[in-house]
């Protein structure tokens, strides 16, 4: 382990072997922070906070703080975040509340730029990139491979689905369907992220299918009801239509149109 002697861990912390912490930086009581972890000069982590192997945080980054939420009234709550994790200048990520589970959640091969906010109760999946300011509210669900572009905004417990893009100064305040591009602000829908999905390896077929599916949700008129049972006899040839399906009969909020 190589910790600049200008830092500070609390004895509590467990620190992998190889973990390399700047100075000034500052590690507080029950941090857990895994194999070959980067942490750079004066960033914060507080506990209970679970890192994984690989990370790399960078300076003045904020992370495991209690969450901005006047219920909060000092219950024991945490924060886990995955693997090989790129955590840039000024990122805030927040502790969960107990009203919200206790818990926010990050997963693995993210990429977080400068300035973003990560708040209590959130769940990021896997390989996410959040652009320069973008912010979540409370309780957001970022799926796996979505996209939000720089100074997005998400309502507090809206989604956003698998392989979405966001585009910049976008304002969600619904849940976000996956594979579909939106912005605006208020957020609106316009087309299937097919470049996307290419880059992804997506088929030719199902880049098709799913291009049927965004018409029949966003452009035959159908209520979502009705765009659900059209689209289900898809779902058995094209499982990713059936993620959409999915999607749709668990919104709870509405979707951005």
């Amino acid at each position: 382990m190589s910790v600049d002697p200008h830092a500070i861990v609390d004895p509590s912390a467990t620190i992998a072997d190889d973990v390399t912490i700047g100075p000034f930086s500052v590690i507080g009581p029950e941090v857990e922070i895994g194999a070959g972890t980067w942490i750079g000069p004066h960033v914060v982590i507080n506990g209970p906070t679970r890192i994984g192997r690989d990370n790399r945080i960078f300076q003045f980054a904020s992370i495991g703080e209690i969450p901005q939420d006047k219920k909060y009234a000092g219950e024991r709550t945490r924060l886990e975040i995955g693997d090989r994790n790129t955590i840039r200048e000024y990122v805030t990520i927040n502790r969960g509340t107990e009203q919200g589970g206790g818990v926010t959640r990050v997963g693995s091969d993210n990429w977080f730029m400068a300035y973003i906010h990560i708040a209590h109760d959130c769940t990021v999946g896997d390989h996410t990139i959040l652009a320069n300011g973008a912010s979540l509210a409370g309780h957001v669900d970022i799926q796996d491979h979505a996209i939000l572009g720089g100074f997005t905004l998400v309502h507090q417990f809206c989604t956003v689905g698998s392989y979405a893009f966001c585009g910049m100064g976008s304002a969600v305040s619904k849940d976000v369907v996956p594979y579909v591009i939106i912005s605006g602000a208020p957020a609106g829908t316009h087309g299937l992220n097919a470049e996307g999905l290419k880059r992804h390896g997506f088929s030719a077929d199902t880049i098709k299918a799913l291009r049927r599916a965004y018409k029949t949700v966003f452009r035959s008129g159908l209520t979502k009801e009705q765009a659900i049972e059209a689209l289900e006899p898809m779902c058995a040839d094209t499982p990713e239509v059936g993620v959409l399906v999915s999607f749709l009969k668990k919104s709870e909020r509405g979707i951005v149109r």
